[in-house]
C-alpha cells in the first residue's frame, strides 16, 4: 500500500466555518499576534488569552467535518495515509482519520504553563479553561498550542513522513508559516505532488500539480486522480 502524505492548513477547515487567520476578515484582523499567540502575551493578560481560545473552542463545537475531510479519510482504503496538519481543531480525527500529526497543538487539549509535553483532554461539555483551573501538578493550565517563538515539538515526525512519502498532496495552506512550509523540501524527487487551493500558491517546486479549487472539490477531484496510483 503507497504512503500517501496529506498536509493541511486553515483552508482545509475553512468550509466547516472555522475562521481563518490570514484571509480577509481572518482573526489577525482583529487580534494582535503578539497578544493571544505567544506565551509573552499569555504571561501580559492570561485571562484575555484564555477567553479567546475557550471562544474558539465553541465555534469548533458547533462546527462539523466537511466533505473534503471525510474525503481524505476514505482514502485509507487505498493507501497508507498520514495526515501533517497545521490545523487545531479536531475534524480530521472526527471524520474518520487515523494517522494525524498536529504540527501547531490541538484546541480540545490543555496543559500546564510549565509542561507543553504532558496534555488534558477538554470534554465538549466543559470546554472552557479560566483562570484557576491547575494541572495535576498545581500549575495552571493553558492551551495545547504551539504559539509564536514556541518549537514545534512534531516538526521532526512530520518530516520523516514526508520523506517517506510515495504521493504528496498539499491543502488549503499559504506554504508561508515556517518550519511547516519548508516540508515540502523533504519530498523525494519525483514523486507525484498535488497542491489543492482555490487561490494561486506561490511555490519554488515546479513539478506540482495544481488543483484551483476549495477542500471538498478539489479532494473530490484528487481522489479521482489518485486512482491511476493505487497499486
Amino acid at each position: 500500500m503507497k504512503k500517501l502524505v496529506v498536509l493541511t492548513g486553515a483552508g482545509m477547515s475553512a468550509e466547516s466555518g472555522i475562521s481563518t487567520f490570514r484571509d480577509s476578515g481572518g482573526l489577525w484582523e482583529k487580534h494582535r499576534v503578539e497578544d493571544v499567540a505567544t506565551p509573552e502575551g499569555f504571561a501580559r493578560n492570561p485571562e484575555m488569552v484564555l477567553d479567546f481560545y475557550n471562544a474558539r473552542r465553541k465555534e469548533l463545537l458547533a462546527a462539523r467535518p466537511n466533505a473534503g475531510h471525510y474525503g481524505l479519510a476514505a482514502l485509507e482504503k487505498d493507501f497508507d495515509v498520514q495526515i501533517v496538519t497545521q490545523n487545531v481543531d479536531d475534524l480530521h480525527e472526527r471524520a474518520g482519520s487515523s494517522h494525524v500529526i498536529h504540527l501547531h497543538g490541538e484546541l480540545m487539549k490543555a496543559c500546564a504553563v510549565d509542561d507543553l509535553q504532558s496534555t488534558y483532554d477538554l470534554p465538549p461539555e466543559k470546554p472552557e479553561i479560566h483562570l484557576g483551573d491547575k494541572a495535576r501538578t498545581g500549575k495552571q493550565l493553558r492551551p495545547f498550542i504551539v504559539w509564536f517563538g514556541e518549537a514545534v515539538p512534531l516538526i521532526t515526525q512530520a518530516a520523516q513522513a514526508v520523506e517517506a512519502a510515495d504521493l504528496l498532496v498539499v491543502i488549503g495552506t499559504s506554504l508561508k508559516v515556517y518550519p511547516a512550509a519548508g516540508l515540502l523540501e523533504y519530498a523525494r524527487s519525483g514523486i507525484p505532488i498535488f497542491l489543492i487551493d482555490p487561490k494561486p500558491v506561490d511555490t519554488y517546486r515546479r513539478d506540482i500539480r495544481f488543483i484551483q479549487k476549495g477542500a471538498s472539490e478539489g479532494v473530490k477531484e484528487l481522489s479521482s486522480l489518485l486512482q491511476a496510483y493505487r497499486h
